[in-house]
């Protein structure tokens, strides 16, 4: 996965729509509303969740290396890495989120990194 946080994932800049989405990729395999009353598509080997107003606000990717700029980070190590280069990092709900890098993670998950827009920070903080 490649990450330049709170601006793209991949390819895929978080001002896409959900209409932006279906047109690069295709149908979802499944689209329904998760429990936070996010629309979340799901590829597979992605899934991009939408609020209703069409604001993308997470896309999560299977990696197995975290590509941010010039440093790439294995899975394994994203821990490790987070913790060391975001003081800011927190855990809740088994999730360790940086708002620094703009994800969070299952580090107990390989290999799912969930990319966030810049105002989801708040949120998890919130949760």
């Amino acid at each position: 996965m490649k990450l330049d946080p709170f601006v793209c994932v991949g390819t895929t800049p978080f001002s896409a729509t959900r209409d932006d989405i279906v047109r690069a990729r295709g149908a979802p395999r499944s689209e329904v509303r998760n429990g936070v009353g996010l629309t979340a598509l799901d590829y597979g080997d992605a899934v991009f969740r939408f609020q209703d107003s069409g604001r993308l606000e997470e896309v999560t990717l299977a990696t197995a290396v975290l590509h941010l700029g010039v440093v790439a980070v294995p899975f394994a190590r994203l821990e490790a890495f987070v913790e060391a280069q975001d003081e800011a990092a927190f855990r809740r709900a088994g999730f360790l989120v940086s708002p620094r890098f703009g994800l969070a993670f299952d580090p107990s998950e390989p290999f799912w990194v969930t990319a966030l827009a810049r105002h989801c920070i708040g949120e998890w903080q919130a949760l």
